[in-house]
């Protein structure tokens, strides 16, 4: 309830009302109601009738005064406003003017543009044609300081390893022309081909005056690196390298010739301590020997320094060349060498030191023969070969005539070979012992053997043939046996062991001949064999003169006297020969022979036709058993 100006009550329904509403309102309005009753609070500031009925004009003149302040404060920023307008119009009117000034200049400079676009291009296509030129210049061309090493622009460039990178480079790009060719540009390809061509022969002519000044020095090695390099090089010019091979292969035989006076003469050889080759020339084999040795060891180093200068070239091309230059180099030795051995072939020297020196020099052609094959050197040793045998045959000759002298000697009673045949078969064995190792060793041992043994049987015959028939066999025998046991020793022997074998067998013969005679002589045994031999008629034996019983028991109590002591019957010459084989053999057949006649008598005797009493008290014993008996003695 309120009081009304008229003094009456009024309810209060419009403020409870309102209360209400308030309270309804939602959260979301309680913040600004609460601004606006702290915005309130700051000018009513008591609550009474009269303030309450002045609220509102006063919100209305505070909301007027604020709307004021407003409004001053506007216009402030108006005049900001209004002079930011004026900036941003000029603004405005100057980027314009700036615009149409650009639109201008950029119309103006359009062609500018278009033509520095123009000009950048081509300077890129410029560039790229120049790093294309440059690169063709640096593939097909050589650089000035290259050619200045090809050509040699003054003696003091020298040949050296840029030299060969040069050369190289020279027949590399010849190479790739070919490449250019095909691409399409063979005028081109063609200039540059003979560019490089007529470059490249001029480098290998240098090169050649190079290479045959310095061949000469193969022994230094700082150059022989570089000289297997220009070898090879010159190889693709096969006159100028035939050149270079022919001037090295001059100085080396010069070179070589100086050596080889020189370790003759002053004894300069490969080692530093050896003495002249000619101090030992009175010793023919090891002055032969030195002289070949060196030699070997000469053509071996010769071989390895040409297989130096040439090891870097083709294989296959230079096999030919080795040999042919080989051949050249030694061929200044030929002369001075030939004349030194021809020397010593030709003085009175023993047949064993010749042969030595021809065992020597057939050696060293067979060793050298692979290196010097068809040279004048090798046709050198062929014919010092067959000088060095000539001599050695015919001094062997001579020796074997001056050891069996003018005249034939005569045996001494012991038939004994004569000194002679000892002193032969000694020279004999001193030669075979060195042939056993020679290569061509059995036509070299038969022509020895037929130089000695053929004189010396003829000898041996001369000599036998002055004795009597006995002591020549013993003789003969005794030669053989000594003559074959020397042989034996030997390979190659077999058909003259054979023929000395026949020869002795035939003696052999003789010898048994003789003591079967001589056996029969003695055991009067002569006439019962000749009648055995000549009984063809009917008449029996024991009726025949000297076939009686009485005849028969006489030969056989002779032949138990001579079974007790057979050797008392056996010619003496007999037990002359050397040889117990001959010895036995020949008491063998011989016996033999006396075994054949009693068998053959023994037999008569006992056949009824002969009519012989008892025939068995004729015999002690049987011809198997007197053949056992003969031989156990």
């Amino acid at each position: 309830m309120e009081n009304r100006p008229d003094g009456l009550v009024k309810p209060c329904f419009s403020i409870s009302n309102r209360i209400n509403k308030f309270l309804e309102l939602g959260s979301e309005n309680e913040k600004d109601t609460i601004e606006a009753l702290r915005e309130l609070s700051t000018f009513y500031k008591e609550n009474t009738t009269n303030d309450r009925h002045n609220l509102r004009s006063k919100i209305e003149k505070r909301n007027l005064s604020i709307n004021e302040e407003i409004l001053t404060a506007f216009k402030d920023v108006k005049s900001i406003l209004d002079n930011m307008h004026k900036d941003v119009v000029g603004m405005s009117e100057c980027v314009q003017s700036m615009t149409n000034r650009l639109q201008t200049t950029k119309s103006q400079t359009t062609q500018l543009i278009e033509q520095a676009s123009k000009l950048q291009y081509e300077k890129n296509k410029l560039i790229m044609q120049q790093e294309i030129v440059s690169a063709f210049i640096r593939t097909f061309q050589l650089t000035g300081d290259e050619l200045v090493i090809l050509h040699g622009s003054s003696r003091k460039t020298p040949i050296n390893d840029d030299f060969f990178t040069v050369i190289d480079r020279v027949q590399v790009i010849h190479s790739k022309c070919r490449i250019l060719m095909q691409s399409g540009h063979q005028t081109l390809a063609l200039d540059i081909m003979q560019r490089m061509t007529i470059l490249q022969e001029a480098g290998l002519e240098r090169l050649y005056r190079w290479t045959q000044t310095h061949c000469r020095h193969i022994e230094n090695d700082k150059l022989v690196s570089l000289l297997t390099k220009a070898m090879n090089k010159l190889q693709e010019r096969p006159i100028l390298f035939k050149y270079v091979i022919d001037e090295y292969c001059t100085s080396r035989r010069s070179v070589l010739v100086s050596s080889f006076i020189d370790v003759l003469t002053l004894g300069k050889g490969y080692s530093n301590d050896s003495n002249p080759i000619e101090m030992h020339a009175h010793d023919p084999k090891r002055y032969v020997g030195d002289i070949l040795a060196w030699l070997h060891q000469a053509i071996s180093l010769e071989k390895e320094n040409f297989l130096i200068l040439l090891s870097h070239c083709n294989k296959s091309a230079i096999s030919e060349q080795i040999s042919e230059s080989l051949s050249n180099i030694t061929e200044g030795l030929c002369h001075p060498l030939k004349s030194r051995i021809e020397h010593i072939v030709a003085v009175e020297a023993p047949s064993t030191v010749l042969y030595s020196v021809t065992m020597l020099i057939r050696f060293y052609q067979l060793t050298l023969k692979t290196v010097i094959q068809n040279s004048v050197l090798d046709m050198m040793f062929g014919d010092l070969i067959e000088l060095s045998e000539k001599s050695f045959i015919s001094r062997l000759q001579r020796e074997t005539r001056m050891a069996l002298g003018e005249r034939a000697e005569s045996p001494s009673t012991d038939l004994i070979p004569v000194p002679s045949v000892s002193r032969l078969l000694s020279l004999l064995n001193e030669i075979l012992s060195v042939a056993s190792i020679a290569e061509d060793r059995k036509k070299d041992t038969l022509q020895i053997v037929s130089c000695i043994i053929d004189p010396l049987l003829q000898e041996v015959n001369v000599t036998a043939s002055r004795l009597p028939t006995v002591d020549m066999a013993v003789y003969l025998l005794n030669c053989m046996h000594q003559i074959h046991s020397t042989l034996a020793l030997y390979e190659y022997m077999d058909q003259r062991l054979e023929r000395l074998q026949a020869q002795s067998d035939a003696q052999i013969d003789t010898l048994t001949s003789e003591q079967a005679s001589s056996l029969v002589a003695h055991l009067n045994l002569g006439a019962i064999y000749n009648i055995l031999l000549q009984s063809h008629d009917q008449r029996p034996l024991s009726s025949i003169p000297g076939m009686d019983a009485l005849s028969i028991k006489e030969f056989t109590n002779k032949l138990e006297t001579f079974l007790v002591m057979p050797d008392i019957l056996l010619l003496p010459q007999i037990s002359l020969l050397q040889s117990s084989n001959h010895r036995i053999n020949v008491q063998r057949r011989a016996f033999e022979v006396i075994g054949a006649i009693y068998k053959q008598l023994y037999e008569a005797c006992h056949e009824s036709k002969n009519r012989y009493q008892n025939p068995d008290s004729l015999f002690s014993f049987t011809p198997e058993a007197l053949l056992k008996m003969l031989f156990t003695h």
